[in-house]
């Protein structure tokens, strides 16, 4: 008799037995941390050199004051205050000098009495007798070895005495804080050689997947380079954790076990990968071997971050992230970081938020909480926050962003000006030097790269043309790159501007078919018969561009109300295209000569297009833009262009 469990029916009930169980993410929170002590995990002394970044175990209480004794902060006359009064540059007061010279390090012999003074240098030990110390700079050597003083001084003036820094018995430190170069010279200075310190977390890190492969090996079809393991190794370390890696284990039962058993010898396991319901995500089911009392929650109403697993075994933390940068680096802030900062004896932390509007609508998903990732630009009007729009497998949606919104789980649109609180990831909001949002091109990083190293700070934002087009309307951005043509009459931009826009000219670039060498419905043809050619074959696919971007108009231009197969497929860039293309998931589409170059592709001119800057009025004499305008005019920054194959109008 066949084994049930090859029918049809059977395998899907085994899938089914993967799913998710979905909770709330208080319940997760709470079901976590009720079988964690969060608390730190021991004391070391450390030797102060070594003690950067280190957490304090315990306050620290000065034995000594600081300075140990009355100093002079300059170079001069250590004197009775009183035999000064009245002197001035025609009447000075005439002094006896002692013998003695008072140098840092050497405790003065002679007294001061009345009618003399004792030469003294900065950091010099006030003697017995002063009360303050005269400037040399105000004084004048007279013929018989004495000094006439030509200022007045009150008593103690240029004297720090002893403990006014710190006093004997002064709490300097508080346990908990963090040590900066700051704090380790406050304790150099009441000579502490070594230091009580909380013992750092540490946390053994696993990626799991048969598609990972370490950052510097040779890429292969298919793969991807682990950046989940360098994100997390390094969130560690900032939260006072000591990364403990284990590098990239492939989707096999018993060499996760192996790697877990490994990893168990830590404070905490986190491992990405593996924990969502696919048939090769094998690491929730290896950690659901664990007891007392093992996984206590596998998938949260979170966007992103849904199929998080959170387990305890013995009071120790196994977290297994998801294998997505930017929701495994979202769920370990949500549920791995303040855990971590318990453990390192770190306070929990306080989040600043600003207020800022929503400039486009939203969409979210009913029944889950979902984290927006933004970007802070200052408009007119008060902060506005662009949502980053890349999805939680992107690696530099979390790096780039300012802050966050969160959308409830029972909301499902957020609409535009919608006013919103955003989360800031960072300790403040910094204001750049240039706010740039429109349409990306090789040639814009270009000098944004070059305005950056020139000492302009930039943000740039990409939304395509008329997202930035709107921006610069709206006043949220210093320039806006856009290559929006005309269709009635072939020219670009200016028919866009409005009053209150200025036009910036930037330089040409060539937009064309690109498709794969060789290909016979391409290779040697002209524009018209190439498109032909594609249109007249069912099996030639076509990637098609986002709406809203200059090169979509060009497009739709082209295929003149016609949509080939992949029509649909829409892109935000070139280089997705020119990707797309060169590795056969479509035949053809429109890109610049540039990168048609870069991925090796055939092209075919279409035509020149314009690509320019959008200036609001409001913000032309801002110093990062005229230094941007500038900076474009300069002959050998265009050189640099040229080199890079765009044309600047003769």
């Amino acid at each position: 008799m066949p084994d049930k469990r090859d029918k049809p029916g059977a395998r899907s009930a085994a899938r089914q037995e993967q799913f998710l169980e979905v909770i709330t993410r208080d319940e997760a929170t709470d079901r976590f941390r009720r079988h964690l002590v969060l608390a730190p995990l021991g004391r070391e002394t450390m030797p102060l050199g070594r003690a950067l970044n280190r957490v304090l175990a315990a306050t620290v209480v000065s034995a000594v004051d600081v300075p140990a004794f009355d100093r002079s902060n300059v170079d001069g006359f250590a004197l009775v205050a009183a035999d000064t009064y009245g002197a001035m540059e025609e009447s000075p007061r005439r002094l006896a000098l002692n013998a003695e010279v008072i140098e840092p390090g050497r405790a003065p012999v002679e007294q001061v009495a009345r009618g003399r003074a004792s030469i003294i240098a900065t950091g010099g030990m006030l003697p017995r007798g002063a009360d303050a110390v005269i400037m040399v700079e105000q004084t004048e050597a007279t013929d018989d070895g004495g000094v006439e003083c030509r200022n007045s001084v009150p008593p103690g003036q240029n004297v720090t005495f002893a403990g006014t820094d710190i006093a004997r018995g002064e709490t300097v430190l508080r346990a908990g804080q963090r040590l900066t170069s700051r704090e380790i010279g406050v304790l150099a200075a009441i000579g502490l050689a070594e230091v009580e310190v909380w013992r750092r977390p540490r946390v053994a890190i696993v990626s799991t997947g048969n598609e990972i492969v370490a950052p510097g090996a040779p890429p292969r079809p298919g793969a991807v380079f682990d950046s989940n393991a360098a994100i997390i190794g390094a969130a560690v370390e900032e939260l006072g954790g000591e990364p403990i890696q284990l590098g990239i284990v492939a989707d096999d039962d018993a060499q996760l076990e192996a790697v877990l058993a490994r990893g168990m010898d830590a404070d905490m396991v986190i491992l990405s990968g593996g924990t969502s319901k696919g048939a090769g995500d094998l690491s929730y089911r290896v950690v659901s071997r664990l007891g007392n009392p093992g996984i206590v929650a596998h998938g949260v109403a979170l966007k992103p971050g849904k199929p998080v697993c959170l387990a305890v075994t013995d009071g120790k933390p196994v977290v297994i992230l998801p294998g997505f940068p930017t929701s495994a680096i979202f769920t370990f802030h949500e549920f791995v970081a303040p855990v971590l900062r318990a453990f390192a004896g770190l306070p929990p932390e306080r989040r600043q938020s600003v207020q800022a509007t929503l400039p486009v609508r939203i969409n979210s998903e009913r029944g889950r909480t979902e984290y927006l990732l933004v970007g802070l630009f200052d408009a007119d009007t008060g902060l506005a926050a662009y949502p980053m729009g890349k999805g939680s497998g992107s690696v530099t949606a979390f790096s780039q962003a300012d802050g966050f919104v969160t959308i409830g789980q029972h909301q499902e649109i957020v609409d535009a000006d919608t006013p919103v609180d955003v989360q800031l990831l960072g300790s403040g909001l910094e204001a750049p030097g240039l706010v740039a949002i429109g349409s990306h091109c090789a040639g814009l990083d270009a000098l944004l790269g070059e305005l950056q190293v020139r000492g302009t700070t930039v943000k740039a934002l990409h939304v395509g043309s008329m997202g930035g087009l709107a921006a610069a309307r709206r006043g949220e951005c210093d320039i806006a790159g856009i290559h929006l043509m005309d269709p009635a009459t072939g020219t670009y931009n200016r028919h866009l501007l409005d009053d209150g826009l200025r036009l910036v000219e930037g330089y040409r670039r060539m937009q064309g078919l690109v498709f794969r060498p060789g290909d016979p419905r391409f290779e040697g043809r002209s524009l018209d018969e190439a498109v032909a050619a594609a249109l007249a074959d069912a099996d030639c696919t076509l990637v098609n561009r986002n709406p809203g971007s200059g090169t979509r108009v060009l497009v739709d231009r082209l295929l003149d109300g016609r949509q080939p197969p992949g029509y649909g497929v829409q892109t935000k860039s070139h280089n997705a295209v020119a990707t797309s293309v060169a590795q056969g998931r479509a035949d053809w589409g429109v890109a610049i000569d540039t990168v048609a170059a870069q991925y090796g592709l055939g092209f075919i001119p279409i035509q020149e297009e314009h690509y320019d800057f959008v200036v609001p009025e409001g913000r032309a004499e801002r110093p990062g833009v005229r230094a941007f305008v500038s900076m474009l005019g300069e002959p050998a920054m265009r050189a640099r262009l040229a080199a890079l194959g765009f044309r600047f109008q003769p």
